[in-house]
């Protein structure tokens, strides 16, 4: 009994160390908890059943707490590179969009991992008085079946990728 209360307490802590809030335009789903989170909760407690299985007495409850902490760690980890594998695919869509895209002409992305989507539907580009080019455009993400729209402005950067600037 005391076992079990102890891997109650340490994946509680593991759940409570990975459950920072996620950064802006993070994949979340229906329910508001990050792939990050749900990586570290599923991690840590993977890692306190296989430490629970190792030593004996007082060794097999470090042996938990040492797995169910690791393993909240890889979890989190993992967690987090689907949201940037996300973030990933929106990135490349908006700098093809904004440099090749015909106006209002939509262009799609799909994370075939996580099925999260969206499209990038630039308007015409125009100059600015210091002669930087921008475009402003309209941004769909879909996450968690749940469609977000989103409307800003990019401006050329002299390296030749674009910056969103609102």
């Amino acid at each position: 009994m005391k076992l079990q209360k102890f891997i109650a307490i340490a994946m509680v802590t593991t759940m409570l160390a990975g459950c920072n809030p996620p950064p802006p335009g993070a994949g979340q789903d229906t329910g508001g908890i990050s792939k990050q989170d749900i990586g570290t909760v599923l991690g840590g407690v993977g890692g306190a059943v296989i430490g629970s299985t190792m030593g004996g007495g007082n060794g097999r409850i470090a042996t938990t707490a040492a797995g169910a902490i690791i393993g909240g760690l890889a979890g989190s980890s993992i967690g987090r590179s689907l949201d940037q594998a996300d973030a990933a695919y929106a990135n490349r869509t908006a700098q093809r969009a904004f440099e090749t895209a015909p106006t209002g002409q939509a262009v799609a992305w799909r994370n075939p991992d996580s099925g999260n989507s969206g499209t990038v539907v630039p308007q015409a580009a125009y100059q600015t008085a210091d002669g930087t080019y921008c475009r402003e455009y309209q941004q769909t993400i879909v996450v968690g079946g749940q469609s977000q729209n989103a409307y800003g402005k990019a401006c050329r950067q002299p390296d030749g990728t674009w910056k969103i600037i609102q």
